[in-house]
C-alpha cells in the first residue's frame, strides 16, 4: 500500500476532501437529498425510499456520518438521522469562495 501525501496539505484541504470523498458516491447523494425533504429520519425510512439493500444504506450512513455530514441520535432501537448544518455551511463557503473566484477570472 502506498504513503499518504496528506501531510503535505492543510487540514482544511483534507477536511474538504474527505467531505468530498465521503459524498462521492450516488446513494450518500440520494440519502443526503432525502434528508433535506425530512427533518429526522429513521434507518429504515431511507430502506423504502432507495432501491438498496438495509445493510448497503447502513455501510453509506456510517460513511457520512463517520464524515460528519450526518448525525445521529438513538430513540430506543431507531436512529434517526438528520444533516449537520456546520458541515453543510463549510462546504458552502468553500464552494462560495470558488465561485466568487471564479466570477473574476477569464480563460
Amino acid at each position: 500500500m502506498g504513503i499518504t501525501k496528506s501531510d503535505a496539505f492543510t487540514q482544511e484541504q483534507n477536511e474538504l476532501a474527505n467531505l468530498m470523498k465521503a459524498m462521492a458516491h450516488p446513494a450518500r447523494v440520494a440519502i443526503v437529498q432525502y434528508l433535506l425533504k425530512v427533518d429526522t429520519c429513521i434507518c429504515n425510512d431511507i430502506v423504502n425510499e432507495l432501491p438498496l439493500a438495509q445493510a448497503t444504506i447502513s455501510q453509506h450512513l456510517k460513511e457520512l456520518k463517520s464524515a460528519g455530514i450526518i448525525q445521529g441520535t438513538v430513540e430506543g432501537k431507531s436512529i434517526c438521522y438528520c444533516l449537520n448544518k456546520d458541515t453543510f455551511s463549510k462546504i458552502g463557503r468553500y464552494f462560495m469562495g470558488v465561485s466568487i473566484k471564479l466570477e473574476n477570472k477569464c480563460c
